[in-house]
C-alpha cells in the first residue's frame, strides 16, 4: 500500500510542476491562447495521484500485488501516463513557441501520445482484471 501512496506522491508533484511551468512558460512567452500544456496538470492528477491512491485502498482490502497482471497494471499504467504526459508538454512548448511543425513531425507527436493513451487503457483493462480475480478469492 505505501508504494502506491508514493507513487501517488510522486504523481501530486508532477502535476504541481506541470501547473507551474504551464503559467510561468506561457506568462514568459506572452502566450494567451489555449496550450495543451494547460491539461498536463489534470492529466497528472487524476490519472496518475488520484488512480493511485484509489488503486492503495484496494490493495490494501484485496491484496491485488498477488495477481500478475495487477504487477503487469503498474507497468504499463504508468508508462503510458508518463509518456502521454511528456508527449502533451512537447506538443505544448510547441504551440507557446509558435513552432511550425512538418506533417510528420505532428504526426509523430499525435502518434507517440496515442501510444501512450492505448498504453493507459490497456493498464485500465489489467487494473480490473485483477480486481475481479482478487474479489474471487
Amino acid at each position: 500500500m505505501k508504494k502506491y501512496i508514493n507513487i501517488s506522491f510522486i504523481y501530486a508533484i508532477a502535476a504541481m510542476l506541470g501547473g507551474v511551468f504551464y503559467r510561468e512558460f506561457t506568462k514568459f512567452n506572452d502566450f494567451t491562447g489555449v496550450t495543451v500544456l494547460g491539461k498536463v496538470h489534470t492529466h497528472l492528477f487524476l490519472l496518475g495521484m488520484l488512480m493511485f491512491l484509489i488503486v492503495a485502498l484496494f490493495d490494501r482490502q484485496l491484496d491485488l500485488t498477488k495477481q500478475k497482471s495487477f504487477r503487469a497494471f503498474v507497468f504499463i499504467y504508468n508508462s503510458g501516463v508518463i509518456l502521454t504526459a511528456i508527449m502533451m508538454v512537447v506538443r505544448g512548448v510547441t504551440q507557446v513557441l509558435g513552432t511550425s511543425l512538418s506533417k510528420a513531425a505532428s504526426a509523430s507527436i499525435s502518434g507517440i501520445a496515442g501510444i501512450g493513451h492505448i498504453l493507459v487503457g490497456v493498464g485500465i483493462i489489467l487494473l480490473m482484471v485483477s480486481l475481479k480475480k482478487s474479489a474471487k478469492d
